[in-house]
């Protein structure tokens, strides 16, 4: 089994991909879910593998790469902020380290990184089958190595990722996943983002995946830190 994986309010959406079948899930609790279904390459959106200050080489290297498209890659925390109860806190202690703060959209992501961050310590095994991606690089790779014009969350956004993914996958992929979520729970966003992933995942297990950077580089705790595409 493949999965792509996105972030969705609370929870994550899953898409996978086994037996030539596509199918998804909304889950809260991921180590759960990857035990269940003990899948031979998950890619996620989320950060993996922190830095104790300063910015990851993958987050650069990212941003280069996607030019116009940028803005899309958050900085990922630093190491000694990601258990911090509050914005705030994690502000405070942000600024003190390494001079920069904390919004409330980074912020918003915390409780995931830490998530996936404790799964990866406390599991070494699972550090060779989940890849951190991210969804404007999937895409980019998708694209023919070519950032998207426009922002995912306009109309013209929408169409030219959801052209890409039903060229992949088929007319009926993401309207098939669409009815299966309420979109306050699941936005057309994070399904497109998902499959943008799965394409990824499908790529790492065939040997045909970059990553950047290339080799990756390691946080404290031996954790590879790279972005696949």
């Amino acid at each position: 089994m493949l999965i792509g994986i996105d972030g969705c309010p609370n929870a994550w959406i899953a898409i996978t991909f086994a037996n030539n079948q596509i199918a998804s899930e909304r889950v809260t609790d991921l180590a759960e879910f990857i035990d269940r279904t003990n899948p031979k390459v998950v890619a996620i959106d989320i950060p993996i593998g922190l830095v104790e200050t300063g910015s990851r080489t993958c987050d650069i290297r990212a941003r280069e790469l996607l030019g116009r498209r940028k803005s899309s890659v958050f900085p990922a925390p630093i190491l000694p902020a990601i258990a911090a109860k509050t914005r705030e806190t994690a502000h405070e202690i942000s600024i003190t380290i390494h001079g920069k703060g904390v919004g409330a959209q980074s912020f918003g992501i915390y409780a995931k990184v830490k998530e996936v961050d404790d799964l990866l310590n406390d599991r070494p095994d699972l550090r060779e089958r989940i890849y951190e991606v991210h969804p404007e690089l999937c895409f980019y790779a998708l694209n023919g190595d070519t950032p998207m014009e426009h922002p995912k969350r306009t109309g013209p956004g929408f169409m030219e990722r959801i052209a890409l993914v039903t060229a992949e996958f088929g007319k009926s992929a993401f309207d098939d996943i669409r009815a299966q979520h309420p979109r306050s729970k699941v936005a057309d966003d994070d399904i497109l983002d998902a499959f943008a992933a799965l394409w990824t995942a499908k790529r790492i297990s065939v040997g045909r995946a970059a990553c950047v950077p290339n080799p990756p580089s390691r946080s404290t705790s031996g954790i590879p830190m790279a972005i696949w595409r």
